[in-house]
C-alpha cells in the first residue's frame, strides 16, 4: 500500500492477548497525509464449525458466559454458539477445529469442510475466523463435550431443531455473527430444511 507509512506500534498490554497501540501516516483519496492512532487488539486467529444432522435435521451449538457480551449487556452473557476455539501455535485452521470439536461438544469428527474465511471486527480485531461445516451422528460422539477444565471452559452442549435456531436468530437469542453467518450458510446451501 503506498499510501501508508511510518508505522509505529506500542504495546498496551500482553496478557492474555496483545494490545497495542498503532500510529501511522495515511494518505487520504484527496492527497492529504494525516497521522492517525488506531488500537489494535490481536489474540490470534479461530476456526469454528457448524455441526449439522441431516437425519434429524439439527444442530449442535454451545452456550457458555462470555465477560464482554455481559458488560455490554448484562443479559446478553450466556451466549449461544457455533462450536469454535483459537488456532494454537502452528496449528492449521482444520486440526483445530477437529480438535476443539472434541473438547467442547464431545464429537470426532475427521474432516469438515471450510466455507468461509472472514473477520468479524476489522476495525478493531486482527482475528480472521475461518469457518466450517461438517455432519455429525451419534456414532461420533465419544465423550460428554464441555470443554477443557485446564482453560477454564464451561460448556453447555445444545442440539436443537435448525428451524429453532433460525428463530432463535429472528428472536436474537442467537446474537454471535459467526453462528449467524454459519447458520445462514447453512439455509443458504440447503444443508437442512426449514420446517
Amino acid at each position: 500500500m503506498n499510501n501508508l507509512k511510518n508505522i509505529n506500534k506500542t504495546v498496551l498490554s500482553h496478557d492474555w492477548a496483545k494490545l497495542e497501540r498503532i500510529d501511522y501516516d495515511y494518505q487520504f483519496r484527496n492527497g492529504a497525509w494525516k497521522r492517525l492512532s488506531r488500537e489494535c487488539y490481536n489474540r490470534g486467529n479461530g476456526a469454528a464449525i457448524l455441526l449439522y444432522n441431516v437425519k434429524k435435521q439439527t444442530v449442535i451449538l454451545t452456550k457458555q458466559f462470555r465477560m464482554p457480551a455481559y458488560d455490554n449487556v448484562k443479559s446478553e452473557g450466556m451466549s449461544i454458539e457455533v462450536c469454535a476455539g483459537a488456532i494454537d501455535n502452528n496449528d492449521q485452521p482444520l486440526e483445530t477445529i477437529i480438535r476443539e470439536t472434541e473438547e467442547e461438544v464431545g464429537y470426532k469428527i475427521h474432516e469438515a469442510k471450510q466455507v468461509l474465511t472472514a473477520y468479524t471486527s476489522p476495525g478493531a480485531l486482527t482475528e480472521k475466523m475461518f469457518l466450517f461445516v461438517a455432519e455429525y451422528s451419534e456414532e461420533m460422539k465419544v465423550n460428554c463435550g464441555g470443554g477443557l477444565e485446564a482453560e477454564d471452559e464451561d460448556i453447555e452442549i445444545l442440539e436443537l431443531s435448525f428451524s429453532t435456531v433460525l428463530e432463535m436468530i429472528k428472536n436474537e437469542e442467537i446474537i454471535d455473527a459467526k453462528s449467524i453467518m454459519l447458520l445462514q450458510y447453512a439455509q443458504i446451501h440447503k444443508l437442512l430444511r426449514v420446517l
